[in-house]
C-alpha cells in the first residue's frame, strides 16, 4: 500500500509540473492551438487582443494575482497568433472559428464551468463566446465599448483593409508594429475580416454576470457605458489608463479579482 501511495503522489507531482508547461491541441479543422495551463483551482480563461499573443498576459498583475488566489489560469494563442497555427484561407476564420476553438479547448480540458477575461479584441471574441457556451459563469470584457456590435464597424473594416495593404496614417503604425514582431499580416487581415459580431439582441439575452472594465483614457472602441447597459447583468468599472496599458495595472487586477470572487 505504501508503494502504491508513493507512485500516486509521484504521478500527481508530475501532473502538476506538466500543467505549467506549454500544451497544444488540434481544433475542428486541423488547426493546432497552443496554450498554457497553470494552477490548480477554479479555471479562468484569459483571451488576448489583436496583434498580440498569450504572452501579453505573462507579466501582468492580473495573472500573478489569479495564481496567488488559487485559480487555474488557461491562456491560449488564438489561431493566427503566437505559436498557434496561422492558416491562410478565408474559411479558417469564418463562422466564428475562434469561438469554436475556445469551446473545443474547454472540451479538451474536460472543464464543466469556468470564468473568462478578455481584453480588447479578446473581449469581442468573449462576447460571442458568452452567447454560445453555457459553461461560462462570469465574464470580464476589458478595453472595449459598444462599437463591435456593428456588423460593418468602420474601425474593423479599416484594419482589415490595412492588413491587406491599404493603410492610412491611422493604421500604418499598427502594420509597422506587426511587421516588427514578425506577426502574420494576412492572418491579421482575416482576423479582422471575419471578426465575431455579437449583436445588441444577442447581448440582451445574456444572463451571466459580466464586468465591463476600461481605462479612463480608452475611447477608441466606443463607449463602455453603452456596452454595460446592453447586457442585463453587467457592471461597469472605469480605472486609470489607456487602451494599451490598462490591463497591466494593479487597479485592473483588483477590480477583476473582486468581481470574480
Amino acid at each position: 500500500m505504501v508503494g502504491i501511495r508513493i507512485v500516486f503522489l509521484f504521478l500527481l507531482f508530475i501532473g502538476r509540473g506538466l500543467r505549467g508547461q506549454t500544451h497544444q491541441f488540434t481544433s475542428f479543422d486541423g488547426t493546432t492551438l497552443v496554450f498554457t495551463d497553470e494552477g490548480e483551482g477554479k479555471p479562468v480563461l484569459l483571451i488576448h487582443g489583436f496583434i498580440n499573443t498569450r504572452k501579453s498576459w505573462e507579466q501582468t498583475v492580473l495573472k500573478k494575482d489569479l495564481l496567488a488566489k488559487g485559480y487555474r489560469v488557461i491562456i491560449p494563442d488564438l489561431r493566427g497568433n503566437g505559436d498557434s497555427d496561422k492558416p491562410q484561407d478565408d474559411k479558417a476564420y469564418s463562422n466564428d472559428a475562434e469561438v469554436r476553438d475556445l469551446m473545443l479547448l474547454i472540451d479538451h480540458l474536460k472543464i464543466t464551468k469556468y470564468k473568462a477575461v478578455g481584453y480588447s479584441r479578446g473581449s469581442i471574441v468573449l462576447a460571442k463566446l458568452l452567447t454560445q457556451d453555457k459553461r461560462v459563469k462570469k465574464a470580464v470584457l476589458g478595453g472595449m465599448g459598444i462599437d463591435f456590435t456593428l456588423p460593418d464597424w468602420n474601425r474593423r473594416m479599416m484594419f482589415a483593409a490595412a492588413f491587406a495593404g491599404d493603410t492610412n496614417e491611422f493604421t500604418q503604425g499598427a502594420v509597422d508594429y506587426a511587421r516588427s514582431i514578425h506577426a502574420d499580416l494576412h492572418s491579421l487581415h482575416l482576423q479582422q475580416k471575419y471578426q465575431p459580431v455579437a449583436s445588441l439582441k444577442e447581448l440582451a439575452a445574456i444572463r451571466k454576470k459580466v464586468l465591463v472594465i476600461a481605462g479612463d483614457k480608452d475611447v477608441d472602441n466606443g463607449d463602455p457605458r453603452e456596452l454595460q447597459r446592453a447586457i442585463p447583468k453587467a457592471k461597469l468599472k472605469i480605472v486609470g489608463g489607456d487602451h494599451n496599458g490598462t490591463y497591466k495595472t494593479s487597479d485592473f487586477s483588483k477590480a477583476v479579482l473582486t468581481f470574480l470572487n
